[in-house]
């Protein structure tokens, strides 16, 4: 099904079908909710009333929505700025059609940026408001959003009794309990560049994942491929990677953690990874190379 502009899929273990109905129903009405709240493109939302406002004046804002906001601002130090909520403050002028085809200026680029800057962001929690410090500046949560909203609905069927299932976000994934035959839920993890083909299976219960990948969206200038991961930090487009998978305890985590490593490259985010207690980590290069974080395990086909 169709959600925060992604096909989600829900799988839940129950007794019976009328139980497996109501929690997915509770599942998706769980995520359309948190879509509500940080939408960008729903103009009643209160994401979109911040940035409405920036430059102009603080904005109320609930708890949650203040949370989510300040976890991000943690994850942006954590990454040196790879990953930034203040990214939909960039001019567009990378295109992923064909249209562009040559490399825009330098000027360009650095004035696209401009406005980007998670340290512009103002959280007064003791008024409970977010103020953004520039007029034009804009949040986003293209790169957390979705694992929120997978961990949110997993909590949510877990504190009705689902003991087991998977929600998937086109790739954004958690999955807890086991499967009816009592075996973990199995996870294949397919080359990018030839669907056809596994490097192996990862088994994976109780855990999230995350997959940030360019196969699909990317432009190809002078031989030299760019993803449409745009590093918030530069206004360039990232390349040498394909496809980044974080496996954590938190699909949100996860889901930020996929975009940084992205932006920050192999050996830079490879070694950010091996810092941070239980995450991992397996990154694909443009030539179809597999990097692994130093625990991280997988059953090879």
């Amino acid at each position: 099904m169709l959600l925060m502009g992604s096909n989600f899929t829900i799988s839940v273990v129950c007794e019976n079908s009328k139980d497996a109905d109501q929690a997915i129903t509770t599942a998706v009405e769980e995520i359309t909710r948190i879509e509500r709240l940080i939408s960008s493109w729903d103009d009643q939302s209160s994401t979109s009333a911040v940035n409405r406002m920036a430059g102009l004046q603080a904005v109320p804002v609930d708890s949650e929505l203040m949370g989510l906001i300040e976890r991000a601002q943690r994850l942006s130090i954590l990454t040196n700025g790879a990953f930034d909520i203040t990214y939909a403050s960039m001019d567009r002028i990378w295109k992923f059609d064909g249209s562009v085809t040559v490399l825009p200026s330098k000027e360009e680029i650095k004035s696209s940026i401009s406005k980007v800057g998670f340290n512009k962001i103002v959280l007064d929690k003791d008024n409970g408001t977010v103020f953004l410090k520039e007029k034009g500046m804009k949040i986003g949560f293209g790169a957390i959003g979705k694992g929120y909203a997978a961990d949110q609905a997993m909590k949510l069927l877990k504190s009705m009794g689902i003991q087991a299932g998977i929600i998937n976000a086109s790739g954004d994934l958690n999955a807890w309990g086991k499967q009816p035959d009592g075996s973990d839920w199995n996870i294949a993890i397919t080359n990018p560049l030839n669907k056809t083909k596994a490097f192996g299976v990862l088994p994976i219960s109780n855990r999230s994942m995350a997959t940030s990948g360019n196969y699909e969206k990317f432009l190809t200038i002078e031989g030299k491929r760019y993803a449409h991961i745009i590093d918030p930090r530069t206004g360039y487009p990232t390349s040498g990677i394909v496809s980044v998978s974080i496996f954590a305890h938190k699909a949100e985590l996860a889901d930020a953690l996929a975009t940084s490593v992205f932006v920050m490259g192999i050996e830079t985010g490879l070694n950010l990874i091996n810092q941070i207690p239980d995450v991992e980590c397996i990154i694909v290069d443009e030539s179809g190379q597999l990097f692994t974080s130093e625990n991280l395990k997988i059953d090879t086909l």
